[in-house]
Formats: C-alpha cells, sequence, structure tokens
C-alpha cells in the first residue's frame, strides 16, 4: 500500500495522497479524467491487487457505499492450496529420508513451493516488469530460489510455507481490525419513516433534511439527530457512546443517530440533515482517523525505504567477500540468502499501524472516537489533564437555589430584571436564571455581552448590570461584605448600585471523582479550570481530588495556564465543551471535547467523548497508554530479532530457519501482539 501511494503521489496531476491501511483506500487530490484514474487503478494494481484509488471528492459516498469482500471468504480461497502445499511438503521430507532415490522428494518438493509461492512469483514477474526490485514478493523469491539452488530444498520450501501463513494471518488481522473501525459505518441507517404530506412514507435517509418528522418503531435504529416530537422511549445508546444501560427520552429531549429505540414508537423532529448527523460524523471521523499516521509509524516508514537496501548490500559483500577469503562459496551464499529472507521490515510496517488502528478501534466501542493514530500517540505523551468545569465536569444543569434583594426590589423582582436580560444568553447559568421565571419576559433595548463577566443592558431606561464580581469590580459597584454560598454567584447591579446576587449550582457528574483518582494513579497530574470564582473552584477541586485549581478566568487566562503546566510537567491535554474552549483546546497538545458541547469544541477537539463523562477521558488515557507500549514492544523485539539473525550470518552460522522465524514468525508474533489494543474488557 505504501509504495501504492509513493507511486501515485509522484504523479504531477496529484497534489496529495492519503493511504487508508486498513480499509485498503488511497484517496488522492488532484487534477484528473476518468480515463486518467483508470489509469492510474491499473497501475496501482500491478502493485498491490487490493487497494483501490478514490479521487477526495468521492470520499464520502465510497465509504457510505463500498463493502469490502476481504475476511472469511477471501481467506477460505486461500486455505485450499495451503493445506494441499503443506501435504506435499510433508510427503517430500518424509520420501527424501526413506528413499534411495532423491528425485521423487524433489519433484514433490517443487511442486509445494510452486502451489505455495505461485502467488508470490506472480508478484515477482509483475515487480520485474516496473522495475520494483526491493518488493518483498521479489526478495523471498531470489532467496528461496537461491536456497534451491544450493539443494536445500525443505529451507526453501519452508520459508515459502511461513511467508504463505503469515500472509494469511496479517489479513487476517487486518479484517479484524478493519471490522472494529467500520462499525460506525454500519450504524448509519439506510431508509427511514419521514412524514410527507399527512403520511409517513419509507424513503432513503440520505433525504432526510432539518425539520423533518421521522417515526421510530421499536428496535429500529435512529436515522438522524433530533429532539422527540411525541411520545416516551428507552434509548440503546450503547453502539454510539458505549454507555450499557438505555436512556429514557421523553418529548423535547433530544436524541442521536445510530442509537436503538428499544421501546415504543415514537415520532421526533430531526435537527440535522442525515449526512451531517452525529454517527455520518463519527464513521467519517473513525474513517479518517486510519489515514492520520502517528510519528512512530512515520518513522517506520522513513526506517523501511533505508532498511532494506542497507540488508540487501550486507548481503551481497557477505557473498563475495566471505567466498573470496575463505573459498566457501556455498556457505556465504547461503548467509546472504538468509539476510534475503529478513530483508524486507513488513513485519514492522504492517504491526504498528495494525496497533493504532486496534487501539482506534477499541476506543470507538466505548464511545472514544479518536480523530487519528497521531492523537492517540500524542494522549500517550501527556503528562498532565485539565478540564473545564461547567459540562465537562459537571452536568451544566444549572438550577436557581438562592435569590437576595439588598435593596428596595424584592427577590422574584431582581429574579424577573436578570431573567429579562439573560434570555438572549445561551450560557447555561443564564439559562437556568430564565427557565426559573415563569412569567412572560421583555426584551430589554440592548443587549452586550461581556466575555467571562457576563452583561450589560438597558431596560425601561435604566442601566442593568448581569455578572461576577469582576464586572461589579469593572463599573465600580460596591458590593457588601458577606458570607457567600457555595455556587455560581451573579449579581444583579442598577444604574450602578447593587440590588442583589442570585446563586445558582451544578451537579458534579458522577463518574468526575474516579476519572481525577485513575488519572492520579497512573501518574498524570489533574488541573481545573473555570471562570467560576475561584472559592467554589476549590471547594469542588478539594472534593475531587484535584491537584491545581485556577478560578475566575477569562478564556485567554486559560491558555496562559494551560502553558504554565505544559512547562512544569510536559504534555497537556485539555477536555472541555464550549464555545469559548476552542483556542484553548487547539493549543494544547491534545484536545478533547464533551460530545453534548459546542459544534466549535468538537471540531477543535483531538478526542470527543460520545457520553460526554470524565471517566471516558482515564480510558481514553489506558488506551493510549497501552497502544504506545504495544507498538514499541514490536519495534524492538522485531530489531532485535532481525539483529541477531545478521549477527549469525555475518559470523559464520546461517540458519534459515531462524532467518524465516524473524520475518514471517515475527509478524505473526507481533499482529498477535497488536491486536490485543482491540480488546475493551480491562477498561470498563
Amino acid at each position: 500500500g505504501e509504495k501504492v501511494r509513493e507511486l501515485i503521489e509522484g504523479m504531477n496531476c496529484v497534489s496529495s495522497a492519503v493511504l487508508n491501511f486498513p480499509l485498503k483506500k488511497l484517496t488522492i487530490n488532484g487534477n484528473m479524467d476518468e480515463d486518467t484514474l483508470m489509469l492510474m487503478n491499473e497501475l496501482a494494481r500491478s502493485v498491490e491487487p487490493d487497494v483501490e484509488i478514490v479521487p477526495l471528492e468521492r470520499d464520502h459516498e465510497h465509504g457510505h457505499e463500498h463493502e469490502h469482500t476481504h475476511g472469511r471468504e477471501g481467506l477460505k480461497g486461500e486455505l485450499v492450496p495451503l493445506c494441499i502445499g503443506v501435504l506435499l511438503f510433508i510427503a517430500a521430507v518424509v520420501t527424501g529420508r526413506t528413499m534411495d532415490t532423491k528425485w521423487v522428494s524433489v519433484i514433490l518438493y517443487a511442486v509445494s513451493y510452486l502451489i505455495l509461492g505461485g502467488k508470490v512469483l506472480r508478484a515477482t514477474v509483475k515487480n520485474i516488469k516496473v522495475k520494483n526490485f526491493f518488493d518483498e514478493n521479489t526478495l523471498m523469491t531470489v532467496a528461496t530460489l537461491g536456497a534451491f539452488a544450493l539443494g536445500e530444498y525443505a529451507e526453501a520450501v519452508g520459508v515459502m510455507l511461513f511467508f504463505k501463513v503469515g500472509e494469511l494471518f496479517e489479513d487476517y488481522a487486518v479484517a479484524r481490525s478493519r471490522k472494529a473501525i467500520t462499525e460506525a459505518s454500519e450504524l448509519r441507517v439506510e431508509e427511514a419513516d419521514v412524514l410527507r404530506d399527512g403520511e409517513f412514507v419509507r424513503i432513503s435517509s440520505d433525504g432526510i433534511r432539518a425539520g423533518d418528522i421521522l417515526r421510530i418503531k421499536a428496535g429500529e435504529r435512529i436515522a438522524a439527530d433530533g429532539v422527540v416530537e411525541s411520545g416516551t422511549a428507552l434509548i440503546d445508546t450503547s453502539a454510539v457512546t458505549g454507555e450499557p444501560l438505555p436512556v429514557r427520552a421523553d418529548k423535547g429531549d433530544s436524541v442521536m443517530s445510530g442509537c436503538i429505540n428499544t421501546s415504543e414508537t415514537f415520532t421526533m423532529r430531526a435537527t440535522a440533515n442525515a449526512s451531517e448527523s452525529m454517527i455520518s460524523r463519527i464513521a467519517q471521523a473513525v474513517e479518517d482517523a486510519s489515514a492520520a499516521k502517528p510519528e512512530i509509524d512515520r518513522f517506520i516508514t522513513r526506517f523501511s525505504r533505508v532498511y532494506t537496501p542497507i540488508v540487501i548490500t550486507i548481503a551481497l559483500l557477505t557473498a563475495v567477500i566471505g567466498s573470496l577469503v575463505t573459498g566457501d562459496w556455498s556457505k556465504w551464499v547461503y548467509s546472504a540468502l538468509t539476510f534475503l529472507v529478513i530483508s524486507c521490515p513488513c513485519a514492522l510496517v504492517l504491526s504498528v499501524p495494525l496497533a493504532y488502528f486496534s487501539g482506534i478501534g477499541a476506543a470507538s466501542k466505548l464511545g472514544i472516537l479518536f480523530k487519528g493514530g497521531d492523537a492517540m500517540e500524542a494522549l500517550g505523551k501527556v503528562r498532565a489533564v485539565a478540564f473545564d468545569k461547567t459540562g465537562t465536569l459537571t452536568k451544566g444543569t444549572f438550577s436557581v437555589t438562592e435569590s437576595v434583594s439588598y435593596g428596595t426590589m424584592t427577590e422574584l423582582e431582581l429574579l424577573e430584571l436578570c431573567a429579562a436580560c439573560e434570555q438572549t444568553s445561551t450560557h447555561p447559568v443564564a439559562q437556568s436564571i430564565v427557565s426559573a421565571c415563569e412569567k412572560k419576559l421583555t426584551a430589554p433595548e440592548k443587549v452586550t455581552e461581556l466575555a467571562g463577566r457576563g452583561i450589560a443592558a438597558e431596560s425601561d431606561g435604566h442601566s442593568v448590570l448581569c455578572g461576577n464580581r469582576r464586572l461589579m469590580d469593572e463599573y465600580g459597584i460596591s458590593l457588601p461584605d458577606e458570607e457567600l454560598p457555595h455556587g455560581t454567584i451573579v449579581y444583579v447591579a442598577r444604574d450602578g448600585k447593587a440590588e442583589g446576587r442570585i446563586t445558582v449550582s451544578d451537579t458534579v457528574k458522577e463518574t468526575a471523582g474516579s476519572a481525577v483518582r485513575g488519572l492520579d494513579s497512573i501518574g498524570v497530574v489533574t488541573a481545573m479550570f473555570t471562570g467560576d470564582k475561584t472559592v467554589n473552584a476549590e471547594i469542588m477541586g478539594r472534593e475531587l481530588g484535584i491537584k491545581r485549581v485556577s478560578g475566575d478566568m477569562m478564556p485567554d487566562d486559560k491558555l496562559t495556564e494551560l502553558k504554565k503546566l505544559r512547562e512544569e510537567y510536559g504534555a497537556v491535554m485539555f477536555v472541555g465543551d464550549g464555545i469559548n474552549d476552542g483556542p484553548v483546546l487547539a493549543g494544547a497538545d491534545v484536545g478533547g471535547a464533551m460530545q453534548t458541547g459546542s459544534d466549535l469544541a468538537l471540531e477543535a477537539a483531538d478526542v470527543v467523548f460520545m457520553n460526554s463523562e470524565p471517566e471516558s477521558v482515564y480510558r481514553a488515557k489506558r488506551i493510549s497508554d497501552k497502544t504506545m507500549r504495544i507498538a514499541y514492544e514490536n519495534i524492538i523485539f522485531a530489531l532485535a530479532v532481525k539483529a541477531l539473525v545478521l549477527v549469525l550470518g555475518l559470523i559464520g552460522h546461517p540458519n534459515m530457519w531462524l532467518a524465516v522465524f524473524a520475518d514471517s514468525g515475527t509478524a505473526m508474533l507481533l499482529i498477535l501482539n497488536s491486536i490485543r489494543a482491540l480488546g475493551t474488557k480491562e477498561y470498563k
């Protein structure tokens, strides 16, 4: 696949090419017609038959419609010749040891070799035609034919046998990884019942538009994001959020595409086109994540370009110099052939990205959406996590718990005045104040939002301020000296005089404490950034066990504090959900966003937590750590075994069977190690 990418990207009409390894898809961006695209596909198939080239503008459509035919059926088709080849190989070994004449066993070895290595030999012929001499198929052919020429028939066939088994094993592992990655695409709904001219009709989900009324029957999957119009339902969100328990949805409650209605029929109003729904965005993001390579993977790609030529050069020098010095051509040519067997770093090239693909797949099953292998790698290096408070560590569902008047206004009048000024604000605190006021509110003549402080308004000829202490201090409003309750305090001032305060409280999420304790247990420092007053933030921080707490923060202050954390501890992750969190998410080494957050936060984040639970941050960190550990284990083991074969060959103790293990055997072991990252039980 990588060879195809380099070949296609080198063309003048192609500006960029991105390889999606598990989906075996090469997405290209450039100026080309259909004939050129057809020629590209033919050229790609001559190098790598399974890779398909897709123009960027058709990528989304292709991802939606394309079905992969690899997997069990392809593996079954390969098993028949493999079994025949193995039986002939065994027969050749037995006849070679029991019969006086060797020609019978030689013929059996040759037939077994052709059956097991037919695909490799055909690929070699194609490679020679396009002058691709460093391909693994070509190198394996040269090594095994050389062994045949030296009379090492069993070793020649054995190399091809293990190479064949290794390839089948690779196909199986990649198919498993692909299945985990493409599960999100399978959550898309093909058809849905949509209200048209007073009747529900079955249409393609692609035709669903924002505002459409949908009918969701029991057992059906929801086709688009929306809100419940009528009825009550229990929604199974496990496929999207990873949460096992169903969620009750009443009229006005939001429901998410990809989830299943487990109870009675209900109707809903779509809030977005089906193509823009959460599940479509998840499916596209997961697929794109497979193409975003981590730095370690890019290093392996660069390493593989120099590794093969170096090993081949060593092989040639060993054959020539060793033979000239000792006169034993057979021994040193045999050593050179063992080098050719290990000259392709396929174990590394496959197992390292496979580990990351498996990690991404495992995370998606738990409702954790990584936007790339690079994001997972970056999270593995994180040493500190900073949380936003509202909507991240807390539920963001505020309620008014107290209203205190300082002057002539009653508590109800104070609440109504503040609610009237706050009714256009989207801030959760403002919305809770508006919700607490049952009276129909008169909109003020003018409202100005002051980021991180509150609002200034003109209402009935009065100048009104609603906000925190910083806003009051800024306008010179005198406040009484009093002991304040726990919660968010909203002061109300009119015409330069403080009229009172309103206390709004939020609820801490159930998993916030366990998330902080979990991160602390693996050596990750936790911090909390909030615009709430410092005293409230510190109380909550102590309850949760957060190490560093910063309150009364403006959006710019969060970025400054983030830089301090990075200087002190190293790589930092920030987790938030608000519109104001966009710059901080982008400025962090890793940005994490809760699914319930703003579109800007979701767009800026590297990781999205679909269940919006803080504990998912701890799970994501553990998945990243495990995946990185597996990747480095693969690199160290593969290089150590190959180095052993090289050293033994150079000191005059070559072993073809050890070389086979170093190549195909190691590849299989590393693949097994990589797919360990698919497991999710240890994170639940």
